[in-house]
């Protein structure tokens, strides 16, 4: 994976520099990225005044370690100071004329003279289908999805996510890392070695085990080129080592090639400078929250009948094009309430709305598909299908409100229903990015961070009256606002312990303080989401969780390395309410993409 030409102010105006032909993950055209499905933030309802923002900064204070080494994470204040806070941050970085931009910037780079985007990596986007033979012979299927960037010449790493797809196991899912080593062998042919590296599970019995949730698929692959395209066929391992599946089987592959702009974490607050989207890609990042009703004839994998609503909490990432009228984007939601926890499900949407009055006011529909289950809901092979209309109000000062009905419908299950969702959108990326032909675009450049995640839980109470500790394995995103604010995201399974199919996924907010010497910094975050499966007794599925963290970023600024250590607090808000200590080890990278400019 040879690293591409740096990008100029000139060059960035191009979509791509010149592509090597040496590199099967170093693109001849761009494509719009994928990133992975764990990719979450906080987001904001209104513009609070500074009473409110003091009133949530000291409930801040309070979620986080006190006295005693306790978190004291209140369930509903959480989350509406996590909304108000966020909403604060935006509105401080609205879009602003570059001519009235004033900040602190690195070396060489001011109001006139911008930081621009010059570390542009190979990258790819790839699927694969892996069959699998489970311990009582049923057959099975796991769908793979990967988004991978070059880290070096010959090496690529990136977030990763297997779901069941075929038999009767819909709701068996993982999410966790990829690494990947590529060799060139003529110039339209390649070989890939990989190791897959996650936890999960689901749709467990006394016969079909995930034990700890950890899971191993080590990969071997030929593949061929197309344009910017390859596809290929392989051999690869799925192990899940403290449970019982386990199955050495043939592979298929589907892949598009892609780069990876970014800005350098040392131009974090700078006025910076790019013709192309930055980061991951995406225009809008959203929190939504909604009720599910199900229809007649919907049932349990035991056969009893499923009547009650349930609250799902989510959250998803977009891309518009088409001037803004269409979209794509990946969507992950969950239970949290009405005894389902540990339902789960992903989507991939596509949709196109047209302006009613106005163009912010905008009226259209969308479609849906993806895999989904657990909580004992019958949904078979785990596919699922949901369309309907959709409302979406982009406002004046930046955030965008939307309302959803839809119809949603397990095919080769039992279960459909309707389900009604309202959803807050923050902006990662200036409004322009929508149109057909893109402006070359000044903002501030923003610090965003992946995290190989890895929390362990001191003591988790089981449904069977049981006590636990429990490790996870999971993903991790931050981005910074502004000031000392940025957005959190964690997503992830149970990987060791009794808790396989354990699996979570949170976003909140934190504060942090500017780089210490050394390389370090400290911060504080309090998250708010859904969680469940595993037998760990959840109540509906909403949890909390708040955190004191130090981080290690290298000696210098420009170093993309963080190592972070956190000392917290979970929480389940149903049920018992049960509490128990968090220690975690993350290990991330960093990149700076472009925002909005500040005031």
């Amino acid at each position: 994976m040879p690293t591409m030409p740096s990008l100029s102010l000139t060059s960035s105006l191009s979509r791509l520099t010149p592509p090597s032909p040496l590199s099967p993950l170093n693109p001849p055209a761009p494509l719009i990225p994928m990133p992975p499905l764990s990719s979450l933030s906080a987001l904001s309802l209104m513009s609070p005044k500074p009473a409110a923002l003091r009133a949530c900064g000291a409930a801040l204070q309070f979620f986080t370690l006190g006295l005693g080494g306790q978190v004291r994470v209140p369930a509903r204040p959480l989350l509406l100071c996590s909304a108000l806070l966020a909403a604060s941050a935006q509105a401080q970085v609205s879009e602003a004329p570059a001519s009235v931009v004033k900040l602190p910037a690195r070396s060489g780079a001011t109001a006139e003279t911008p930081v621009t985007a010059t570390d542009s990596r190979p990258a790819a986007f790839e699927m694969n289908w892996t069959p699998l033979k489970m311990p009582t012979g049923e057959k099975t299927a796991l769908l793979g999805l990967s988004y991978m960037v070059a880290v070096n010449e010959d090496w690529g790493l990136g977030p990763a996510f297997y779901g069941a797809a075929k038999g009767n196991y819909g709701g068996l899912f993982t999410a966790g890392f990829t690494a990947q080593r590529r060799f060139r062998l003529s110039q339209d042919w390649h070989a890939a070695a990989g190791l897959y590296a996650g936890a999960g599970g689901g749709v467990s019995s006394e016969q079909v085990r995930a034990g700890g949730g950890f899971m191993l698929r080590p990969e071997v692959s030929l593949r061929g080129e197309f344009g910017n395209w390859y596809a290929g066929v392989g051999l690869a391992q799925v192990r899940f080592p403290s449970g019982n599946i386990k199955d050495t089987t043939w592979t298929l592959m589907v892949g598009r090639m892609d780069r990876f702009l970014s800005f350098s974490p040392a131009d974090a607050g700078s006025f910076g400078r790019a013709g192309d989207r930055t980061g991951m890609g995406f225009d809008e990042i959203a929190l939504s929250a909604g009720v599910e009703k199900p229809r007649s004839g919907s049932i349990t994998r035991d056969g009893r009948s499923v009547t009650g609503r349930k609250g799902k909490a989510g959250a998803d990432l977009r891309q518009y094009f088409g001037n803004g009228g269409s979209w794509w984007g990946l969507e992950a939601s969950g239970a949290a309430s009405g005894g389902s926890d540990g339902y789960m499900e992903i989507f991939a949407n596509a949709g196109q709305d047209w302006g009613v009055f106005s163009e912010r006011l905008r009226v259209g529909g969308q479609i849906s598909t993806g895999l989904g289950g657990g909580g004992n809901l019958d949904t078979g092979n785990g596919w699922l299908f949901r369309a309907g209309p959709t409302l979406r109000w982009i406002t004046p000062w930046g955030p965008t409100l939307r309302l959803d009905a839809s119809y949603l419908k397990a095919p080769w299950g039992n279960y459909d229903s309707m389900q009604v969702r309202a959803s807050l959108a923050l902006p990662l990326e200036k409004g322009s990015r929508v149109l057909n032909t893109p402006p070359l675009e000044s903002g501030t450049v923003r610090e965003q961070d992946w995290y190989l995640s890895m929390p362990k839980f001191k003591e988790f109470q089981f449904k069977d009256g049981s006590r636990e500790s429990v490790t996870g394995l999971g993903i991790g995103m931050a981005r910074d606002f502004s000031g000392p604010w940025y957005g959190a995201a964690q997503a992830g399974s149970a990987a060791f312990g009794k808790a396989g199919a354990y699996s979570y996924g949170m976003f909140g907010l934190g504060a942090k303080t500017a780089r210490l010497p050394g390389g370090f910094r400290v911060g504080a975050e309090a998250l708010v989401g859904a969680a469940g499966g595993g037998g760990v007794a959840v109540g509906g599925g909403a949890v909390t969780q708040g955190e004191l963290w130090a981080q290690w970023e290298g000696s210098q600024p420009k170093d993309r390395l963080r190592v972070k250590v956190g000392v917290g607090q979970w929480k389940a808000l149903g049920g018992a309410k049960q509490s128990t200590p968090v220690v975690s080890l993350n290990i991330g990278w960093a990149f700076g993409t472009l925002g909005p400019a500040a005031r």
